[in-house]
């Protein structure tokens, strides 16, 4: 197993926490990861019908097999079985006795919050980090790693990218999606998360989008809301800071995995991707979703936002650290252009005192500092420092 960078925080919660519920998109690793982290548990997978039926039919009977505790795999699958495990693990003492993964969160993190308040602590598991990929190898072009992106399964059997999205869209998400949401029209959805690829680091509009993809405005809301819970997309925040500006107060959407956006719209090879324009917002997405998984990895929500004003002055993300904002700039280009630096320096005159140190990050190679803001190369994203 490629060992993940979560591991440090499963460490830690192992040590005083009794359940852990490790949760993220489908194929991004959660079983391995606890089948092989937590090794000395038995595992029980409640996707197998027969199982499910078992522990749905005598819950107390079934957990009765486990006194040492146990991995419970897809427990989204069986929700109810969460609220039964509070008094056994208030009674055991154990620490790590009970883990859980899931792959929808509302379902299974409301059960959760109800069931195990402060007894469970939660690891959100993204698809690989590009340094935990290629940590022991080199790393290939920019436009190869967009267009293959980051989910295990691709990597771990060296599959063709096209037709494992395009099976991962059929087998997984149409799947899940009719077991969350009565779709009377696939077709409808289909055309709906396509037309969201195209929307990737754009401001949501979701009157638009509902218009162009012949839905009403609540079933293009319901549906993002889908999309977010099962780990395809997320909204970025924006910043209420306004420094007497008035800003945009629209939330950013994006993909978690690039290769799945870049599928989505058609791009085919990475050379197809190379001239396509919609790779500076995938190329957002990507940097975006990475300094999301910086936080996710070490247990901790993300603390990122973006900031634009009404005036189109614009800072990618903005990480909120302390008492501090530190303004990551986000740039595609291969070529460093004095224009990158244009919104950082504008930004930080404005912000004065409350601004920590800029970052910008782009396409290229190089590293450096010019006029106080380090420059960094996409290869080198792990140089950003935001969480203590």
């Amino acid at each position: 197993m490629i060992p993940r960078e979560c591991e440090t925080a499963l460490k830690e919660f192992s040590k005083g926490y009794p359940v852990i519920t490790i949760t993220g998109p489908r194929q991004s690793g959660k079983t391995t990861l606890a089948k092989v982290f937590f090794s000395d548990k038995p595992y029980v997978s409640f996707e197998n019908p027969d199982t499910r039926e078992q522990a749905a039919s005598d819950p107390r009977s079934f957990l009765t097999r486990f006194p040492e505790g146990a991995v419970f795999d897809e427990v989204q699958r069986l929700p109810e079985i969460i609220s039964y495990l509070q008094q056994i693990v208030d009674d055991s003492n154990q620490n790590a006795m009970f883990i859980l993964t899931g792959s929808q969160q509302f379902g299974l993190l409301s059960n959760i919050t109800q069931s195990l308040a402060g007894r469970s602590a939660l690891i959100h598991l993204l698809p690989f980090t590009i340094s935990e990929l290629y940590k022991k190898k080199e790393l290939p072009s920019l436009d190869n790693v967009l267009w293959t992106g980051l989910y295990p399964p691709i990597h771990d059997r060296n599959l063709n990218p096209a037709g494992w999205y395009a099976n991962y869209v059929q087998m997984y998400l149409e799947r899940d999606i009719r077991q969350l949401i009565n779709v009377h029209n696939l077709h409808s959805f289909q055309r709906f998360i396509r037309l969201c690829a195209g929307r990737t680091g754009q401001l949501l509009n979701l009157s638009d989008l509902a218009s162009d993809a012949g839905i009403t405005h609540n079933t293009a809301k319901s549906w993002i809301s889908i999309l977010e819970t099962s780990y395809v997309i997320f909204l970025l925040q924006p910043h209420h800071t306004n420094f007497n500006k008035r800003l945009i107060k629209t939330s950013k959407l994006f993909f978690y995995d690039t290769g799945l956006a870049a599928w989505l719209l058609g791009i085919r090879s990475p050379k197809d991707l190379n001239i396509h324009p919609m790779r500076g917002p995938l190329f957002e997405s990507f940097i975006t979703s990475e300094l999301i998984k910086k936080y996710y990895n070490t247990g901790m929500p993300h603390n990122l936002f973006f900031w634009r004003d009404r005036k189109g002055l614009e800072i990618d993300v903005l990480a909120e650290e302390h008492s501090s904002l530190i303004p990551i700039e986000i740039k595609s280009g291969s070529t460093l252009n004095q224009d990158f630096f244009t919104g950082l320096k504008k930004w930080l005159s404005l912000a004065g005192e409350t601004a920590g140190k800029p970052y910008l990050v782009f396409g290229g190679d190089e590293t450096g500092e010019r006029n106080g803001v380090t420059f960094l190369s996409w290869r080198e994203l792990n140089r950003i420092s935001l969480i203590d």
